[in-house]
């Protein structure tokens, strides 16, 4: 009997977005337990929240005894553990590639535009929020070209990232996208990654996982959809 799993998240984390695409795909039943970043100065910096994931980030994944962190060593475990619909396609080169795509989102694109950087941008410089958000802009339309020249054209892009079925790298892809659309962008500037959004939205695994379907949006949000107002948090 598979043990109760608990997820700690912010309903618009880009990193716990991910692992919630990457249980919902696999099929397993999990707790939400909200965590919010911006309410009581960041609830992820409380010395309760602390003893769970010491850097006070989100998500947590709870599975048992174990306290689970960092959002891409999480979705590598869930295929470890649970190998049925797996994330990893199975030859080393297509291992390879979707790790790339996966790392250049999670770990060139997304640090620098999280909320961390943006709250130490205001409180330490005082930089104003236009500033701000031409920063993120930067960053993600520079990382969005490169990610557009990798998927388009490429043999092994298919309908998603890598052939036929959604992998690590599309749980990555639609995160940072959706932040993308928070900040303004034009996404059909880059067609690939749009058609690609596009195909894994379609899926339930992904539907279920958007920031506005979770138990901790604001009621506002859940029902405004997609059309959400550009905020930092």
């Amino acid at each position: 009997m598979t043990e109760t799993l608990q997820l700690y998240s912010y309903w618009r984390s880009s990193a716990a977005y991910r692992v919630r695409i990457g249980l919902n795909l696999k099929g397993l039943r999990y707790d939400i337990v909200p965590v919010h970043l911006v309410q009581d100065g960041g609830q992820q910096h409380s010395a309760a929240y602390r003893e769970l994931n010491p850097q006070g980030l989100v998500p947590t994944l709870c599975h048992g005894h174990r306290r689970l962190g960092q959002s891409l060593a999480i979705l590598e475990y869930l295929d470890e553990v649970w190998p049925d619909t797996p994330l990893l396609p199975a030859t080393a080169r297509e291992r390879q590639r979707v790790r790339a795509l996966a790392q250049l989102v999670a770990c060139d694109i997304h640090p620098l535009n999280n909320l961390r950087v943006l709250q130490y941008f205001e409180r330490e410089w005082n930089v104003p929020q236009p500033e701000r958000e031409q920063w993120v802009v930067h960053w993600i339309e520079d990382g969005f070209a490169a990610v557009e020249a990798m998927l388009a054209g490429h043999p092994s892009t298919g309908d998603f990232c890598e052939g036929e079925q959604p992998t690590l790298a599309d749980c990555c892809l639609v995160p940072q996208v959706y932040n993308a659309r928070r900040f303004g962008m034009d996404i059909t500037r880059y067609p690939t990654i749009a058609r690609i959004e596009a195909a894994c939205l379609a899926l339930p695994a992904f539907d279920a996982a958007r920031p506005e379907s979770q138990p901790d949006a604001p009621a506002t949000f859940r029902k405004a959809g997609d059309q959400l107002p550009n905020t930092s948090a």
